[in-house]
């Protein structure tokens, strides 16, 4: 009965962390594209960092790296605070409006690849 329990356990976590995480399918990687404009609001937070930006009057929505591979790379939180004007280059959502996987950011004149 424990082993059961053990096993049913860790097939539990398994197939929620599979879950929790999305394939990057939904973004049409045929038509990069690149915005720019001041960060509205920075969530970084697993799985993957989250900023919003205004770009050409509208609020995008931008999936970067994990934290991990962005403090990796060099970026940390307090680089691109609320006010930090940014480049993303990436690939739309192609399910949700205004949302874009991001490829590149340009920050402070350095450019980081993401993937």
């Amino acid at each position: 009965m424990t082993r059961f329990l053990v096993l049913a356990a860790g097939a539990t976590l398994v197939a929620g962390g599979a879950l929790a995480h999305h394939g990057w399918g939904s973004y049409d990687a045929a038509k990069p594209f690149t915005i720019r404009g001041q960060v509205e609001t920075l969530r970084w937070q697993n799985p993957h960092v989250h900023v919003d930006l205004k770009h050409q009057g509208a609020t995008w929505e931008a999936v970067l790296a994990p934290p991990f591979r962005m403090e990796a790379r060099g970026l940390k939180p307090e680089m691109i605070k609320a006010g930090t004007m940014v480049a993303l280059e990436g690939y739309a959502s192609t399910r949700v409006e205004r949302e874009m996987r991001a490829e590149r950011i340009t920050v402070n004149g350095k450019t980081v690849e993401l993937r």
